[in-house]
């Protein structure tokens, strides 16, 4: 048994009749959208996240028949709602990303808000090499050479969750149980490989800011930076001028005679720099991350951030009296992101944000499969120009893990180009969310592919925001944005119910649900 105990709660499918009550009339009133929006906030007494861990004995090679080697991957598991195995009770599975799989869920409470009224088990494997679930025993085992690396592929990650959540349904009497996955970001990637893959395992995918078209020449090299770019101009166009120009003052100062010392002191850094490139690298980064976290409120996701994050870093950029020095603008700028609750003393040139990211696990996927054409276009980014060069960077992969990248490796395993004709053939029942000021919605799909897979863009959304917790100040398109994605997951559920002839009050209550849904496609 996965775990001890857990407990029937049995609710109806109020959250879904409302919406879709109020969907179906109007949408687009502000009494409506009020109306969705507490009904989309947490239950505090019932939605609150809170979970068993749990470990897994899991196979360390799923393609290797000879290695019978296998590690512990731990898991979250939330049965407080969940309707049972002899109701068919859905079984939400959250795809684990690059880091803590603690950390994903408390900032996924998306699950746990539409749960309770959905009679569902909450499930978060751990994603392998990162968090807890290390492979050989510890993570310094584990991330011990490119030997000891080799099983971390999204391939192996996606086996994981198919073989634990198979087993899981076995030790509850649940192999009746539809699942639906959920993820944001790689996990958003992970849970549509995981639909077109394992389309026997899984009903459906909920893929958030998941920009599985980021891969060969399918998007242009430049997009990311250039989103990043646009949503400071969009601020502001002094501020986007302002960090143009402060690359090449970093680098004025830093070949004079003590001006790495002298950037190390204005920039309050805890140590010397060792090169111009370790600041610009810290402030990219900040930039980078910035434009994926620009929520419309206040949020420590990866670094404590006040609402709109980009437009408070560029107030504090502009606003500097005439004639500071751009080093002067920048620091001001970038200690909105790294020091907003002012407890900081110094920085770390090397920390970029939040430690629960397994930083160090995807330099290594990236140096294997999870290629990634970037380039900076002058024409259209803030950030140095660049271009894009596989040399280099088989030269970086070659000298820090001895392996050189397979950079068409991902679109031969899943797919990708001409991704519209391939997948209404082949696929269905996938959500695309994403959010335009997200610069990774740049290699995300965009457009809906079949009445089946479809896609949710937002221009005001960033990161995976949909997959956050509802909160009283959530945007109106928010929550249209999440009502439109419960719809559609309460239509697959549905549709598998009625296949097998269940008659429970979901069932009768479901398909007056999605009724408004297929008229107006």
């Amino acid at each position: 048994m996965f775990f001890s105990h857990f407990s029937y709660i049995m609710t109806g499918m109020s959250i879904l009749k409302k919406i879709s009550h109020l969907m179906a009339t109007s949408l687009k009133t502000s009494t409506n959208i009020e109306e969705i929006k507490q009904i989309l906030l947490p239950n505090q007494n019932q939605s609150r996240r809170n979970y068993d861990i749990q470990y897994y004995t899991q196979t360390l090679d799923h393609f290797d028949f000879r290695n019978e080697s296998t590690f512990q991957q731990r898991y979250l598991i939330d049965a407080r709602h969940w309707n049972g195995a002899d109701k068919r009770g859905p079984i939400f599975l959250y795809c684990g990303n690059e880091g803590d799989i603690e950390w994903f869920a408390a900032n996924s409470g998306f699950l746990w808000d539409i749960a309770p009224d959905f009679g569902a088990l909450i499930l978060f494997p751990e994603h392998r090499y990162y968090g807890e679930s290390m492979p050989y025993g510890s993570g310094k085992a584990a991330y011990k050479d490119a030997s000891s690396l080799a099983s971390l592929t999204s391939e192996q990650a996606l086996a994981d969750f198919a073989t634990l959540v198979i087993d899981l349904k076995k030790n509850l009497s649940a192999e009746a149980s539809p699942v639906v996955l959920f993820g944001g970001s790689y996990g958003g990637m992970l849970a549509a490989w995981f639909r077109i893959k394992y389309p026997h395992i899984a009903i459906g995918a909920v893929a958030a800011s998941a920009p599985i078209l980021q891969f060969e020449d399918i998007v242009p090299t430049d997009t990311f930076y250039r989103i990043v770019s646009s949503d400071f101009k969009r601020e502001s166009t002094s501020c986007f001028n302002y960090i143009r120009e402060s690359w090449d003052a970093i680098d004025n100062i830093a070949a004079q005679n003590g001006g790495l010392h002298n950037l190390s002191t204005k920039f309050h850094m805890c140590r010397d720099l060792q090169g111009a490139w370790e600041l610009e690298d810290w402030l990219s980064s900040a930039y980078s991350y910035l434009a994926m976290v620009d929520y419309p409120f206040a949020s420590d996701f990866l670094m404590p951030l006040p609402a709109y994050p980009i437009r408070e870093v560029c107030q504090a950029i502009d606003g500097l009296p005439d004639g500071s020095h751009v080093l002067s603008r920048i620091f001001a700028g970038a200690s909105v992101y790294y020091n907003y609750t002012g407890n900081v003393d110094c920085f770390q040139p090397d920390d970029s944000g939040n430690i629960d990211l397994g930083t160090s696990g995807w330099n290594w996927q990236a140096c294997t499969e999870m290629v990634m054409p970037m380039s900076s276009d002058p024409d259209n980014s803030m950030f140095q120009p660049f271009s894009w060069d596989l040399k280099s960077y088989d030269q970086f992969c070659m000298e820090n893990y001895g392996v050189k990248p397979r950079p068409y490796w991902i679109t031969s395993e899943y797919g990708g180009k001409n991704i519209k004709a391939v997948l209404k053939n082949s696929a269905s029942n996938i959500v695309f969310s994403n959010g335009l000021l997200d610069p990774w919605s740049g290699g995300g799909v965009l457009e809906d592919i079949s009445s089946s897979i479809v896609a949710l863009v937002v221009p005001e959304g960033a990161h995976h925001l949909d997959l956050r917790a509802a909160t009283e100040s959530d945007p109106n398109w928010l929550v249209q944005q999440r009502a439109m994605e419960i719809r559609y997951i309460s239509k697959w559920l549905a549709e598998v119910y009625r296949d097998k002839k269940q008659t429970t009050k979901f069932l009768d209550e479901v398909p007056r649900l999605y009724a408004p849904l297929q008229s107006a496609q």
